[in-house]
């Protein structure tokens, strides 16, 4: 009997020192996690329940249960208001808090991470730790070989754009040092005609750059308290770049697109919401200011916490198509012709393509911009319209090129796709009748490559396909190879 009762003890001592380990464990476990969410939430600020302003800007917070922080000024507010109406006192006010009257527990954590606000570095750190280099960015001459192999042509713009790009950054590395000469910031208008490459050279600049680049539409802005996005919107999408980080947003690019769309508006009776006036509360921005900035929506109205953004440091670009533009230079062009040996005649600049060269400010006031609007826009340049030779170049040459899309595309399937000379030239007319630059590249290859990427996978022994002139112009059908005639082919080439 004493063997078994001590053979029980010992089981039972076991026992204990399992669930002893397993405590531990889960201790440990509960901590790291605690510490882990401590360290997160200490690179977030905290943000008012109530007015929703981060702790920067409305002070120490108030700590309540239910993971609920509070301003002073919206728990002073709270206060009188409970006071005057129902004669509450604050000791009355505190047990209701601490029952969790309310039921919002858990509310601070529903905010989405696109919305939170990083803490600033101190000024101990940033002096210690630069927080840009100029180093990291390439040089000019090394941008525009980069965006060479993406870009075809425009060999001026881009030469501006990277210079631009570069001056850009000296200053923002000067910025921080006093006493010395200030550079002045040199934002930039981009004109064009439809498909171009505006946008597409932005895009590229954005993957060359490890700087935080946003890309957005002026089409939907409007002034403020009118249906459509605020103007600072532009600014919230570049803060949302830069993962919420103020400082990182403080040094980005912003693309403006479509800007021709906000001139202002001619013949109208009615209030201009989307044209002057956008380009009025732009001008704030595009000199350099302190904007408050919706964090993670486009409108203050909503119910996110705003964050304050300095925008003299931030680089805009803005891009049109312009229309009708051309039409206004060659009125001035041809205002002072004159009769006899020296005069010149009114359709001269008819079938000028690149008449948009000569554009001037004169210009695009007429067009509908304001002077104080360009005048904060100093490097104005234009971009050619695509010609045959060019657009064939768009096709073969970039590194990711149309055609070598539908190569890959046909080489998963063991099928070489190939286009003759013939076959690019009339690809490239079809797009200038089309008259509306690169995008037409693309919806005349889809037309015509439809049949060839629904007949092909049919027959496994199709090795190679070429698409001829005749093919494109449906007077004839593209050149089929089997496999096995290819592969003479081949090696007759390699011997």
């Amino acid at each position: 009997m004493l063997e078994k009762d001590d053979e029980y003890r010992d089981t039972e001592d076991r026992e204990e020192i399992e669930k002893k380990k397993e405590d531990r464990k889960t201790e440990t476990m509960e901590k790291n996690k605690k510490e882990s969410s401590e360290t997160k939430s200490d690179e977030y600020e905290k943000i008012c329940y109530m007015c929703r302003r981060p702790e920067s800007k409305a002070g120490k917070m108030i700590s309540m249960p239910g993971n609920i922080c509070i301003c002073s000024d919206c728990m002073q507010k709270t206060f009188d208001s409970l006071q005057n109406n129902t004669g509450m006192q604050y000791s009355d006010l505190m047990k209701l808090s601490n029952m969790n009257f309310f039921n919002l527990s858990n509310s601070q954590d529903e905010i989405p991470s696109r919305q939170k606000i990083k803490k600033k570095k101190p000024k101990e750190e940033k002096e210690k730790k630069p927080s840009f280099d100029i180093k990291s960015i390439p040089a000019p001459h090394k941008i525009k070989e980069k965006l060479d192999d993406y870009v075809v042509g425009q060999e001026h713009a881009k030469k501006v754009i990277s210079v631009a790009v570069y001056n850009h950054y000296k200053r923002v590395a000067n910025a921080n040092k006093n006493g010395e000469v200030e550079i002045e910031k040199s934002n930039m208008l981009m004109i064009g005609p439809t498909g171009s490459g505006k946008t597409y050279l932005v895009k590229t600049l954005a993957k060359l750059l490890d700087v935080p680049l946003a890309i957005t539409d002026a089409t939907s802005l409007t002034e403020a308290g009118y249906i459509g996005d605020d103007i600072e919107s532009v600014v919230s999408k570049l803060l949302a770049a830069a993962d919420n980080d103020v400082e990182k947003a403080e040094r980005g690019i912003i693309f403006i697109d479509e800007i021709d769309k906000i001139a202002k508006k001619k013949n109208t009776h009615n209030r201009d919401v989307s044209g002057e006036s956008v380009q009025q509360g732009m001008l704030k921005l595009l000199e350099g200011s302190d904007v408050e900035v919706p964090v993670g929506a486009n409108s203050k109205n909503a119910m996110v916490p705003l964050v304050t953004v300095n925008t003299s440091n931030i680089l805009f670009i803005c891009g049109g198509a312009f229309p009708e533009l051309e039409e206004i230079i060659k009125e001035r062009l041809t205002k002072q012709s004159l009769m006899g040996f020296r005069g010149e005649l009114k359709d001269k600049y008819d079938k000028d393509k690149n008449l948009i060269q000569k554009v001037i400010i004169e210009d695009l006031r007429n067009f509908g911009m304001i002077p104080e609007f360009l005048g904060r826009l100093p490097i104005i340049y234009t971009l050619d319209a695509l010609d045959k030779d060019m657009l064939i170049r768009v096709l073969k040459e970039p590194k990711n090129a149309i055609l070598k899309q539908y190569e890959k595309l046909l080489a998963m399937d063991e099928v070489q796709l190939k286009f003759d000379e013939g076959a690019l030239e009339a690809i490239a007319e079809k797009a200038l009748k089309k008259d509306t630059g690169a995008r037409a590249l693309r919806a005349i290859i889809e037309e015509f490559m439809l049949d060839i990427m629904y007949e092909i996978p049919k027959d496994d022994n199709i090795g190679r396909v070429t698409v001829t002139r005749e093919y494109i112009e449906n007077t004839g059908g593209p050149i089929i190879e089997m496999r096995g005639m290819f592969t003479i082919e081949q090696k007759q080439a390699q011997g």
